[in-house]
């Protein structure tokens, strides 16, 4: 009978502590395991002797009869009333072994690494995972900026597949509802505020909107703020500009215009003589400040208007006016 090295067969060195030898009888175990490889006679031969191997030296006074007397450890009692000579052995009493071995106290340790395999091999545990965060493009009208408003939207979030993810673990094999990817996507609807003065380049958090996360947090919805052009105003910062339009005659004796704003019209007094070009600064008509009270302003600039199709009077009117000025010709 040729003698088994029990350190050679679980690729360990004599001097193995007891962590390593486990860990070396868990990877041989697994790789060599009838359930693993049903079938497989090699691969039966093979784990019997790892666990025969394991059994004796992972009990210290079995591996410390092992380290003297070699395989045959079991018959170290015998040696040693012999006085150290070798005695006589009949190959029962390694069947009795064999037997017995098959029944030690590792089968938990057996039942917890087939446990362990059998998840190696079909699944892995997935850490708590917080969702993805979710961007979406908004776009508002200057109106709707300065006001305020709401929309409902419809936006695409990826749930994770509960086939795959079920009880925290994510399956190796594709399924039929994810196809192997790990999420089912579905059409979310959600009513959403946006607030007062946003701009473009804005991104407003919608807390908790975005998509679910693996037994964990949920991620945000964040809104990319676009907002259109307007025909009348011109944003720049938190300031509006527009152009009021005032009379010649306006411009010249004085008087007041009315110039628009984003919540009705607004009376503008004009100063006499007020040249084209000039601008007035409406402190507080401007757009709300993102997220406070206060505004911006409205800056008006004056576009003087001049008069057409005029009357031979008024015309009369002008050129008496030209004669009276210096350097009338």
């Amino acid at each position: 009978m040729t003698a088994k090295d029990y350190y050679s067969l679980l690729g360990v060195s004599r001097n193995a502590s007891e962590k390593e030898l486990k860990q070396a009888f868990r990877r041989l175990a697994r790789k060599h395991h009838p359930d693993v490889n049903p079938g497989d006679k090699s691969a039966e031969a093979k784990f019997k002797e790892i666990n025969e191997a394991y059994e004796v030296l992972s009990n210290k006074k079995k591996r410390k009869k092992y380290d003297r007397f070699g395989d045959q450890w079991q018959h170290s009692d015998q040696f040693a009333k012999a006085g150290g000579r070798q005695t006589p052995f009949h190959s029962s009493d390694f069947g009795d072994f064999a037997q017995s071995g098959s029944t030690f106290h590792f089968d938990s340790l057996l039942d917890d690494l087939l446990r362990s395999n059998q998840s190696t091999t079909y699944t892995r545990r997935t850490r708590p995972k917080r969702g993805r965060d979710i961007e979406h493009p908004l776009e508002v009208t200057l109106e709707e900026a300065y006001h305020g408003t709401s929309r409902i939207l419809s936006f695409e979030v990826k749930d994770p597949c509960t086939v795959c993810h079920g009880n925290g673990q994510t399956q190796n094999i594709p399924c039929s509802a994810c196809r192997g990817s790990g999420t089912v996507p579905r059409i979310k609807r959600l009513d959403v505020k946006i607030p007062a003065g946003v701009k473009s380049g804005s991104r407003v958090r919608i807390a908790g909107e975005g998509e679910p996360g693996y037994s964990s947090t949920k991620g945000n919805l964040y809104l990319a703020i676009t907002v259109k052009p307007h025909l009348l105003f011109e944003r720049l910062g938190d300031d509006l500009y527009v152009t009021a339009a005032v009379p010649f005659t306006t411009a010249v004796l004085g008087g007041e215009t009315l110039i628009p704003t984003l919540k009705g019209k607004l009376v503008l007094k004009i100063p006499p003589e007020t040249q084209n070009g000039k601008t007035f600064r409406m402190v507080g008509q401007g757009m709300p400040y993102l997220g406070k009270s206060s505004r911006g302003s409205l800056i008006a600039k004056v576009n003087v208007v001049l008069p057409t199709n005029l009357s031979p009077e008024e015309k009369g009117l002008f050129e008496k006016l030209d004669s009276l000025r210096p350097g009338s010709q």
